[in-house]
């Protein structure tokens, strides 16, 4: 036969399970604490504000808008490395575009876009649209510098 437990000993052993429970928690509690930092010494960022939006959101109306930025001279995208010309004014240009490895551009030859080379001279190569532009773009050799 099976004997049921007593009301005393299901009261103990609850008990105990409490006290177990309770100790397990407090060590824990003590074992995984690392120190204490105060809540002004973590780092938030400081808050931002945006003028412009606050000042539309209360009725200011907007200055004239900042112009376009200004694009770079067309001379500044390219860098010419090397000639090689003849009398005639036919020959070729070794031309970077915009840091891109150079390439060889036979006169006459596309360069970029509506860009031709149209002339080759001893240290500079015209670029253009038509022969005769006067918006032509003319791009000189690097000086060659001396090491010793």
């Amino acid at each position: 036969m099976l004997k049921t437990p007593s009301l005393a000993s299901l009261t103990a052993g609850l008990l105990w399970l409490v006290v177990a429970l309770l100790s397990g928690y407090w060590m824990l509690q003590l074992w995984g604490r690392g120190p204490l930092v105060p809540v002004s010494a973590l780092g938030t960022p400081p808050i931002q504000s945006d003028a412009a939006g606050v000042a539309r959101v209360l009725g200011a109306v907007p200055e004239a808008q900042a112009a376009a930025p200004v694009a770079p001279p067309l001379s500044s995208r390219f860098r010419l490395l090397g000639l090689a010309s003849q009398p005639d004014q036919s020959g070729s240009a070794l031309i970077a575009i915009d840091g891109q490895p150079p390439r060889p551009v036979v006169v006459g030859d596309v360069v970029d876009g509506e860009l031709r080379l149209l002339s080759v001279g001893p240290k500079v190569a015209r670029l253009g649209k038509t022969p005769g532009d006067p918006a032509a773009l003319e791009l000189n050799l690097p000086e060659l510098v001396e090491s010793r």
